[in-house]
């Protein structure tokens, strides 16, 4: 058992073993000059404080940190991070708070994916606020989680090998071969006027529907590089003006570089029917991709990986804007195999599209300054969540049911036999 107090302006971790002594501590510390505890916390002999009076041998107390006005400081090297983590004196030191399933260190997993030092809580304007803390250590992954996570993996890469098909793909496949039978006891019939284009289409854009509600569902199983890839040959469904979807484009660059050149890749490139290109920057859709739920000057501002995302894709435009007829033969020619037979590549006045985040989650507050964001960069970036997105296709099958029922009703109306 791993409790903790605070001792004057120290803090203080006392170990208590569940299952025997705990003279293997001292044992590690003689040996290696150090022990580690539920996998997470490092001490050292320079840690541990003299046994009390009354102390009765089963427990260890060691020295991991220092206390001021208004934070604990845990030192990184007890919890093997970059820099010392602060903690507000207003969240109580438990072990769930450092410890997860499967002896997995919370704050490692934190550090590996940031830079700067952790501050959780308190009035330091860098800080993770304390319920969006509490709200990260609800969602972290339990060990039924990780097995699902592990089976749901495997079966999508079983899936590319094996004749298995999503659900949406499956009522796709029974649509098209429903219809393959309708046209063949139609077909020699004459004056029979089916709108096929129409239910065709919204076939298709029911198929992209269900598709992106199971990938929403299961999201957290796709690589960055998966999710990218198959998000973007759906938006290539959804909006047909794109032919073509090219992955990492290399332009070069002479800005940064004077007397040279530098390649900068380019993501993912959208290619219209007539050769003209836009960015599409796509992410995984994170709960807080969007806006911060914290306020500043009481705005929700755009979160840091959205506001990354930006710049990345101001930073794509200029790139292309510069290269020029060189170029665009240069992409036209590293990329004729993913391109339609007689497209060159043709850079005017390009745009670009962030996918990312989900907004049903938002309050309205945070939609309404969400929407600030959007237009504040409307003219040269559209800014698309997935819910968003899921909107559009609905809206678009709606009015291609609208449509196609109205023809079938033509149909009846002229021909009453065969309708």
């Amino acid at each position: 058992m791993i409790s903790f107090e605070d001792r004057g302006t120290e803090i203080v971790l006392t170990y208590e073993s569940d299952w025997g002594p705990v003279t293997w501590v001292d044992d590690k510390l003689r040996a290696e000059g150090e022990a580690t505890l539920s996998r997470t916390f490092t001490v050292r002999p320079a840690d541990l404080l003299p046994a009390e009076d009354d102390d009765d041998g089963d427990a260890r107390a060691f020295v991991i940190g220092s206390i001021d006005d208004e934070y604990r400081s845990i030192r990184g090297d007890v919890l093997g991070l970059k820099y010392d983590l602060r903690i507000s004196r207003s969240i109580p030191l438990t072990r769930a708070l450092f410890v997860a399933e499967r002896d997995i260190s919370i704050f490692r997993r934190v550090d590996e994916l940031a830079d700067n030092p952790i501050v959780i809580g308190g009035p330091d304007t860098s800080a993770v606020p304390e319920d969006e803390f509490r709200r990260l250590l609800h969602t972290f992954p339990t060990t039924t989680e990780m097995k699902l996570y592990a089976w749901t993996r495997i079966t999508r890469v079983l899936r590319e090998y094996m004749e298995t098909m999503t659900d949406a793909e499956q009522r796709l496949a029974a649509y098209m071969a429903r219809r393959a039978r309708s046209e063949s006891k139609t077909q020699d019939q004459p004056g029979v006027r089916i709108p096929a284009a129409n239910e065709l289409e919204l076939a298709k854009f029911e198929f992209v529907r269900d598709r992106l509600i199971e990938m929403l569902h299961e999201a957290e199983v796709y690589s960055e590089a998966e999710w990218q890839a198959t998000v973007a040959d759906l938006f290539l469904l959804i909006f047909p003006q794109y032919v073509a979807v090219l992955r990492n484009v290399c332009v070069k660059e002479r800005y940064s570089n004077p007397g040279g050149s530098t390649n900068r890749f380019i993501d993912l490139l959208l290619v219209a029917a007539n050769g003209t290109v836009d960015v599409i920057e796509i992410k995984k859709p994170f709960e807080r991709g969007l806006v911060s739920k914290g306020r500043y000057r009481d705005n929700h501002v755009p979160v840091r990986e959205l506001t990354g995302s930006i710049i990345q894709a101001e930073k794509y435009l200029f790139y292309l804007s510069k290269a020029g007829r060189d170029g665009e033969i240069a992409i036209t020619e590293a990329h004729s195999k993913d391109l339609p037979s007689g497209i060159e590549i043709s850079i005017s006045n390009p745009k670009a599209f962030i996918l990312a985040g989900r907004d049903s989650n938002l309050s309205s507050k945070e939609r309404f300054d969400l929407e600030f964001a959007r237009r504040a960069y409307s003219n040269v970036t559209d800014i698309i969540s997935y819910d968003d997105l899921l909107r559009r296709v609905e809206n678009i099958i709606a009015s291609l049911t609208k449509r196609t029922a109205s023809a079938a009703s033509r149909v009846a109306l002229e021909d009453p036999v065969t309708a």
